[in-house]
């Protein structure tokens, strides 16, 4: 089978591996899509040679991109007796594996592992860029009929990592929530976040992301290149400031900006990888007794849950699909993405 691999420095190649079959514990799905991620840049754009500097273990051979996948169940391997888990069932994948024993694993939190180093598909583990993805069953959850395979793979990791994090602010229609990047997790959080009841104030520097936010129903827009964020939330709330906050944009200015826009006695949640943040303690955080939290992506219950509320309240994930590709485009899709400019990416195969 064909799948896309980064090579560095911007490129990457179609290379040949072996079609998977599956071992003891593990599933083998045909993949029918694998979405495209703001994270999977960090890999595409590393240097030649680098290793990544994200705490989770480097790979150590070419491993097949995509960390979005969801397909279809067509071997299974000894001793998976799970009854959902059957030739031509519908799957995501959660996209992380650790030792499967500890109290973190067996709750659905794999990624939270403390007993071994984790296994991140698309990262250090072969991921849904490709016909086929060999997986443990245990991190397979079956996508919901109503849902499309391309709603899978968002799930899988944008639009469930910005349900995990409105669900870690206790989100509720009582809150303004103000929305730093309006990517694929800014705008898939604005659209949860409209159906959770909460008014949103959607916030980037892309006059089409912003549009695109309005769409979904943002309540206000603001550019921070434009205008004060801080004022411009301040102004919208009455002089009050954003119940909660949410950075997806994984900058300094982004984070800095969530904290400074949120309330006295408010929480601002970043979801953002990578980089760093200083702020005056004192003023931006103490004085305003302010929540700060981190939300990273998701558990397999999460997920779960995060389609079934998808399908509750016909939230129209498809939406944030602006591209859909072949594996054969994978060049001109990654050089397009790497704009960020535009909507959500994915691979039909």
């Amino acid at each position: 089978m064909k799948g896309i691999v980064f090579t560095g420095d911007r490129t990457l190649e179609l290379m040949s591996f072996p079609d998977p079959s599956p071992g003891p514990g593990e599933v083998v799905l045909e993949m029918k899509a694998s979405g495209m991620c703001g994270s999977d840049l960090k890999h595409y754009r590393r240097a030649k040679g680098s290793t990544q500097n994200s705490g989770i273990p480097a790979a150590t051979r070419p491993v097949i991109a995509g960390h979005e996948p969801c397909g279809v169940v067509v071997a299974i391997g000894a001793g998976v007796a799970t009854p959902s888990i059957r030739e031509g069932a519908r799957m995501m994948v959660h996209h992380y594996q650790g030792c499967t024993d500890c109290a973190h694993c067996r709750t659905g939190w794999a990624q939270l592992c403390q007993r071994q180093a984790i296994a991140v598909y698309g990262n250090n583990n072969d991921g849904g860029h490709a016909h086929f993805m060999k997986v443990p069953a245990s991190t397979l959850v079956p996508l919901p009929d109503a849902l499309s395979f391309t709603a899978g793979a968002a799930i899988s990791c944008g639009t469930g990592t910005a349900y995990g994090a409105l669900r870690r602010l206790n989100l509720s229609g009582r809150d303004t929530i103000a929305i730093f990047g309006q990517g694929p997790v800014g705008l898939s959080a604005t659209q949860l976040a409209k159906a959770m009841g909460a008014r949103v104030i959607a916030l980037d520097i892309n006059a089409n992301r912003l549009l695109a936010a309005s769409r979904f129903g943002a309540d206000a827009l603001v550019n921070p290149q434009e205008v004060d964020a801080a004022e411009a939330v301040r102004d919208f709330t009455h002089g009050v400031g954003a119940d909660c906050t949410l950075d997806t944009s994984g900058n300094a200015a982004g984070r800095l900006a969530a904290m400074r826009c949120a309330k006295v006695w408010g929480t601002a949640c970043f979801v953002g990888e990578g980089g760093d943040v200083t702020f005056d303690v004192s003023q931006v955080m103490l004085r305003k007794q302010l929540s700060v939290i981190g939300s990273w992506t998701f558990s397999t219950v999460g997920q779960a849950e995060a389609a079934d509320f998808i399908v509750e309240r016909g939230i129209a994930v498809d939406d944030l699909f602006t591209h859909r590709w072949s594996l054969e485009q994978g060049e001109e899709a990654y050089a397009l993405f790497d704009r960020q400019a535009d909507g959500k990416g994915v691979f039909l195969m």
